[in-house]
């Protein structure tokens, strides 16, 4: 089923996720010493507003869904769930954020918002590898994790 979603609004949550995203993993080199390239801001000519971003190979879908079909990896599997879990938790702050900052049409942020009340995180990882699952490797590995994840979780978790 397609959504209905207006393109502003809908960027500007994709938008607050990806940055959340960017920050969970800033946090995580952080935390783990290693150091990566900080980001360099450039304007979007109106050409490349229509573009998808370039996708970073190390967290693709497929390198995502990858990480969490490696249940017996400790490690692995710890990076698969603080991955989505900062993704999920980034656009439900995004769409919270939007909420109080925008003027949307009545019931708009609820159908962007995620009910995942009493969901846990074991059955969204099952989800987005299941999903994962059904989509040829070379989408997965041109698909920002980020786009793959949210897919996924608005797919088996709407509030509509």
């Amino acid at each position: 089923m397609q959504r209905n979603v207006p393109c502003s609004a809908a960027r500007a949550v994709v938008g607050f996720a990806a940055a959340a995203a960017l920050s969970f993993a800033s946090l995580a080199n952080a935390q783990s010493g290693t150091q990566s390239p900080a980001p360099t801001a450039q304007p979007l000519s109106p050409t490349m507003s229509q573009a998808a971003p370039p996708v970073d190979p190390t967290f693709s879908a497929y390198s995502l869904a990858q990480a969490c079909k490696q249940k017996n990896d400790n490690v692995a599997h710890g990076q698969c769930v603080g991955a989505i879990r900062g993704i999920i938790h980034g656009y439900q702050y995004g769409v919270l954020f939007l909420g109080q900052r925008a003027s949307l049409p009545a019931n708009e942020t609820q159908r962007v918002s995620l009910c995942l009340r009493n969901t846990p995180v074991s059955s969204i990882v099952d989800e987005f590898v299941a999903d994962a699952g059904q989509v040829n490797e070379d989408s997965l590995k041109h698909t920002p994790a980020e786009v793959a994840v949210l897919g996924s979780v608005h797919l088996h978790h709407n509030c509509n």
